[in-house]
């Protein structure tokens, strides 16, 4: 490696409260690598943008530390998403042919992206692909996932804040269907395709003021609608005001997802089926079999973007996970994604290690079964005890005139 040379920063996949602050992370380290780095650009729309040659020079607001601060605090994707799949190298190499062609025309000697299962998917095969046509390339992944599902990683940034927003509605949900008297089911349709660590955090209210969902459904569990209406039939002698947490992937037995007929069947370049409809399904259900008033609440893309709320710890390690890719970068490695290692709870600490990103890109990480109960309709004192402590500290974003202030490019 020379040097001297350039870095080039990119996000993709879906935004997050904390993936700015990753964005700043690095950003804060270029600026402080000691000349290593010497312009550091930001891809417009991720891979896209490289392939189009659409970049941002990043350099001067590296050390603009008011900006940094600002950008911090701005949710979703600040230099934009994408979600493209790079083809097998070995099948089509014409689009990493164009990728090493704008690396060396800009100088480029450090790659990093920030994204989830899938971005991790185009670290390896760039990374694969600049060794075996020797390009002096590092490559690094930064993990972001409000999902929680990257394998070989304690959490993930963006999961924090995501909890800290799901918490915080189903409670305040709460308190507003206890008002009445009269029996009714209010269902919360929460993101998740496979996993259900977002549903869980809607139960983390049980532990600080003792008020949680009736009922906890999630993905890692097939769903059976009979013990569901059983379920809800039971809540209901307990008390008039049922609220029921679901993730968005719920299925069947057969695989069948349970908002199935009220979904279109169509599909992302990763093959990702477009998910939402199990909370009316449900809802439709409780009224044909119960037939007590039922809603269904869908959360949707404020589970992600809802920065006013997030989690300072989920904040504050999402930019030391951008920094620590800049430094193991700095350090030689490549093909790797940053981890996070929980050191405790009490106190609760974390520390920053790496991972061969092959063992990472397109893999998932469940809920383990200690963390759902015996009946698959809650979660359990363990899982809350795991995810407490990334929920913690409180953010004080920049106001003017009664809203926040965001940073744009």
């Amino acid at each position: 490696m020379v040097k001297t040379a350039n870095a080039v920063v990119g996000q993709s996949g879906g935004p997050t409260a904390a993936i700015n602050a990753s964005l700043a992370g690095v950003m804060r380290a270029a600026a402080d690598s000691n000349g290593k780095i010497d312009r550091l650009y930001g891809m417009k729309n991720g891979i896209d943008g490289l392939l189009s040659e659409e970049l941002i020079d990043l350099s001067d607001l590296c050390h603009e530390r008011e900006k940094l601060s600002l950008l911090r605090h701005t949710p979703a994707s600040a230099l934009g998403s994408c979600r493209r799949r790079l083809p097998p190298p070995e099948t089509d190499d014409e689009p990493y042919k164009k990728i090493l062609s704008v690396l060396k025309k800009y100088n480029i000697r450090y790659f990093f992206y920030i994204g989830g299962n899938d971005s991790m998917d185009t670290v390896s095969k760039l990374g694969s692909y600049a060794e075996k046509n020797g390009f002096d390339l590092r490559v690094v992944g930064i993990p972001k996932t409000i999902d929680n599902d990257l394998p070989l990683t304690d959490h993930t940034p963006g999961f924090g804040s995501a909890a800290k927003y799901i918490a915080t509605m189903t409670q305040e949900i709460l308190r507003d269907c206890a008002v009445y008297t009269v029996p009714a089911v209010t269902i919360i349709e929460i993101m998740g395709r496979d996993t259900g660590w977002l549903t869980a955090a809607a139960a983390l209210g049980r532990n600080i003021c003792g008020a949680e969902p009736d009922l906890v459904y999630l993905p890692e569990r097939d769903f059976e609608m009979n013990c569901f209406i059983s379920d809800v039939r039971t809540a209901l002698k307990k008390h008039p005001n049922v609220v029921v947490a679901v993730s968005e992937g719920i299925h069947f037995a057969d695989g069948t997802s349970v908002g199935a007929a009220l979904q279109s069947g169509a599909s992302d370049v990763f093959g990702h089926k477009y998910l939402s409809g199990c909370g009316k399904a449900l809802e439709l259900a409780v009224k044909a079999e119960i037939g007590c008033k039922v809603r269904s609440v869908e959360l949707n893309l404020c589970q992600r973007c809802a920065s006013h709320i997030a989690s300072e710890t989920d904040l504050r390690e999402a930019e030391a996970v951008g920094a620590h890719a800049v430094a193991a970068a700095l350090d030689g490695k490549s093909r790797i994604m940053i981890t996070e290692i929980r050191n405790g709870n009490s106190p609760y600490t974390v520390s920053f290690g790496t991972v061969c990103v092959d063992d990472v890109a397109n893999k998932t990480k469940y809920v383990p079964s200690d963390f759902i109960n015996a009946d698959g309709n809650n979660v359990t004192n363990a899982c809350l005890e795991y995810l407490t402590p990334l929920i913690q500290g409180e953010v004080a974003p920049l106001y003017r005139e009664g809203l926040p202030v965001h940073f744009v490019f």
